[in-house]
């Protein structure tokens, strides 16, 4: 009938204008829960209950266990309170992860966050009146809709408004938070008793057996394999901030090579990301496809300007990369003979290129390799063709 722990902390890095910057949240307590039932709201354009003409009461959820981290307010963060709320869920995402205890798959649900925002003059000692935005369910969420928070309230101090106790709903589509009912002044969590539970109170021996059988903490797991894998603390700092350690670990472990799987999961994969507004583990390619992807690469079945062909069919749900290669016929054109072809044409359509090759001038053969590129829609190796255009040229 009472929180099993408080008073806690968790340092957290976060990048700023001026570097990386380490600030420790405050942790007041966490307390055990059970989950409850899920409404959703059928007919309005909002998805709340206002407006909907059925409510949806699914029961799947409740008597599953929780527990609920709450942070003691977060004071000194100023204009970087946004980028340290996202990096302490980050940092406590990947604590829990480590520890096994969840999957932690905000998108899902088994990671939530509720983001309180509060602003106050510099120099008043009393907090401001504060909002609550609930369920913000992604790592990009908590910052946007933090940062949007903050400016809400901003605007309305200095007009002169008061702020209105509240929680809010955050609109991923529009950027913005709405709403939601009014709160009163205090918490009251109402802890009481279980009566089908005994009070567990471990000993100090139990407690250091399980500390001794602990997994490696991320931030000790970080700093090894940036050793292994010779890379440096800003590199490393872009794997995590990415999302993406767990990801390129998993297709190191299905056989591609550490730099490789840094590429991939760092380049084309977070760019399709980005542009989808979803976390990197939430795209539809597995840590097995991306190792496999990178197999027909070095098999030199593929270059990596196929190999986003073939990403775009995995996330399509085509299917597997090789089944994807072969269904849309990519495949680099190792035969000598096919690019001599396509050389000849065009050195036929750029005489005065060729001739400048022929003059001595070898970086000519960039467009000529350009050519032929384009004529073989991306399926030879550049680097065979430019070595074919300079020996046809006597180079």
């Amino acid at each position: 009938d009472e929180p099993i722990c408080f008073d806690g902390y968790l340092d957290v890095d976060y990048e700023t204008p001026e570097g990386r910057q380490t600030f420790r949240v405050g942790i007041e307590r966490a307390h055990m829960e059970e989950d409850t039932g899920k409404l959703t709201h059928v007919g309005s354009d909002t998805g709340r209950i206002h407006g909907a003409t059925t409510s949806l009461l699914d029961v799947n959820r409740a008597g599953v266990p929780l527990i609920e981290i709450v942070t003691k307010p977060i004071e000194g963060a100023g204009e970087h309170a946004p980028e340290v709320a996202r990096a302490y869920v980050t940092a406590l995402r990947d604590l829990l992860r480590a520890l096994n205890v969840s999957d932690v798959r905000m998108d899902q649900g088994s990671l939530r966050c509720d983001a309180n925002v509060s602003l106050r003059p510099i120099g008043q000692a009393e907090f401001g009146t504060r909002t609550e935005t609930k369920n913000v369910n992604s790592l990009r969420s908590v910052e946007r809709a933090i940062r949007y928070e903050m400016q809400r309230q901003a605007a309305l101090l200095t007009d002169g408004t008061a702020i209105i106790q509240e929680t809010r709903h955050w609109h991923e589509d529009t950027g913005v938070t709405t709403s939601g009912r009014v709160k009163s002044d205090a918490e009251d969590y109402r802890y009481f008793p279980e009566p089908d539970l005994v009070p567990v109170a471990p000993s100090a021996e139990w407690i250091e057996q399980l500390r001794s059988q602990l997994p490696e903490p991320p931030a000790e797991r970080s700093k090894r394999l940036r050793e292994e894998w010779g890379i440096s603390e800003k590199e490393m700092q872009s794997v995590i901030n990415a999302g993406a350690l767990d990801l390129v670990l998993a297709t190191i472990a299905e056989g591609a090579d550490p730099a490789a799987s840094r590429k991939w999961w760092l380049g084309e994969l977070a760019r399709r990301a980005n542009d989808e507004g979803v976390e990197l583990e939430s795209l539809a390619i597995t840590a097995q496809q991306v190792a496999d992807l990178e197999g027909l690469v070095q098999s030199g079945r593929l270059n990596d300007k196929l190999a986003r062909q073939v990403i775009d069919g995995v996330l399509a749900g085509e299917g597997e990369p090789a089944a994807v290669a072969d269904s849309r016929g990519l495949q680099i054109v190792s035969d000598d003979s096919a690019l001599l072809e396509a050389i000849k044409a065009a050195i036929e359509a750029d005489p005065d290129a060729a001739q400048k090759i022929r003059d001595g001038k070898v970086a000519a053969a960039g467009a000529l390799v350009g050519s032929v590129m384009k004529a073989t829609k991306g399926q030879a190796d550049a680097a065979r063709v430019r070595e074919l255009v300079l020996q046809e040229l006597g180079q």
